[in-house]
């Protein structure tokens, strides 16, 4: 995986009435954007954003740094950096994908993903990971549902503090998505639209006002039972072996993880270990 980034092409791809590109960011400018999308999405400081050194540097390290355009505008980014597992198999960490407000239900960030999935294939990489906020209903369907990612780790308070309104003041908890690109899992379903089977043998829940109540300070309580009830379910899920492989919605909006055995259940050793 080593050497300069080379996306080549973008993708293209219409929702309703905008058209939606995805590239791969080469230019001062662009780099510049991208740390200007990060403060409108996240609401970060200046100590937690990601400088455009750090885009510079993926693009000349073997990573990614693409982004997703409404014509000339920059609407969203995706910047993942190399990483190594043990027998040096090399992969991708997808570190940040960040999608303008009024552009969240667009599709974009899945086309960002189906870009970083076309030009990892292309450079024979097996595998992308990143860390979710468990709590993020949307993130957690785009991932497991619409992506065929799988999740089999859970971090506590991965990053520490954060000063993003978003995280509510709540630990910064994770759950690690692995994306086997050539799985028989994603090969089905992003490329013969086939849907994975398997026995649901646990459901852990995420209720509709979960966001509502990260963002009130009298109720953040509630946000911090949920997340401290999960954690603890995810942990002892995982430990049993079992893997969250789907995600659900009802028509008021709650969630459920939905956690069964993965039949392929690749994996490269110790990296892959649960992390408390």
């Amino acid at each position: 995986m080593a050497g300069s980034q080379k996306v080549s092409g973008s993708r293209a791809e219409r929702h309703g009435d905008v058209a939606i590109s995805i590239r791969a960011l080469t230019s001062q400018k662009e780099f510049e954007e991208a740390v200007r999308l990060q403060r409108e999405i996240w609401g970060f400081n200046d100590l937690e954003l990601l400088p455009v050194r750090l885009f510079v540097v993926a693009t000349k390290v073997g990573g990614q740094t693409l982004g997703a355009f409404d014509g000339s505008r920059m609407i969203g980014f995706c910047l993942a950096i190399p990483g190594l597992k043990p027998g040096g198999i090399s992969y991708l960490h997808s570190h940040m994908l960040g999608v303008s407000h009024e552009y969240r239900d667009a599709g974009v960030g899945r086309l960002l993903k189906l870009k970083q999935r076309e030009d990892a294939l292309q450079r024979s990489i097996d595998l992308v990971e990143w860390t979710f906020d468990p709590l993020e209903i949307k993130n957690a369907h785009l991932n497991l549902v619409r992506l065929g990612a799988i999740a089999r780790r859970y971090s506590v308070n991965h990053y520490g503090s954060s000063s993003s309104p978003l995280q509510g003041g709540l630990p910064t908890d994770r759950l690690v998505a692995e994306w086997w690109l050539k799985s028989r899992r994603v090969s089905n379903l992003l490329d013969r639209g086939q849907g994975p089977q398997f026995v649901i043998e646990k459901k852990i829940s995420v209720p509709a006002e979960i966001y509502s109540w990260k963002a009130s300070a009298a109720e953040r309580s509630k946000a911090a039972e949920v997340q401290q009830r999960n954690r603890e379910e995810f942990l002892s899920a995982f430990a049993q072996g079992l893997t969250a492989l789907g995600y659900e919605r009802d028509s008021a909006g709650n969630g459920a993880y939905l956690l069964g055995r993965w039949d392929e259940n690749l994996s490269f050793g110790k990296a892959d270990e649960v992390s408390e």
